[in-house]
């Protein structure tokens, strides 16, 4: 199960968060809901085309937007070794998808791109 363990400093309080309930993002006057999923194929017991996949869409809306960071040459994603959400690529750079920041930065690129999200 992948969840989010927040816990109060005196120990007292402990709520787990389900990673496939999609999260609140506020823009403005615009809400987004948001998720991150991980897919592959298995073959003879060994996972395959391992890719995250970062879910937005504007909350009553019917489209989505799927970013799709996928294995490859110099591009890592999660296959057993790595935490869900961490990409990067072998030079070193990384980016975590279930921080709200990183996905705001991801939103508003594609926003920019002409994505209208409906």
């Amino acid at each position: 199960m992948n969840a989010y363990t927040v816990s109060a400093l005196d120990g007292g309080l402990t709520m787990v968060r389900s990673s496939r309930k999609p999260r609140r993002l506020v823009v403005g006057d615009e809400t987004f809901l948001w998720s991150v999923g991980h897919h592959h194929h298995t073959d003879r017991g060994r996972y395959q085309d391992c890719r995250e996949v970062l879910t937005i869409r504007r909350s009553g809306a019917p489209g989505r937007l799927l970013v799709v960071f996928q294995a490859g040459p110099g591009q890592l994603v999660p296959d057993g070794f790595l935490p869900s959400g961490a990409v990067g690529t072998s030079a070193g750079s990384w980016l975590n998808l279930h921080e709200p920041g990183t996905v705001r930065a991801l939103l508003d690129e594609v926003v920019s791109r002409g994505w209208h999200g409906g």
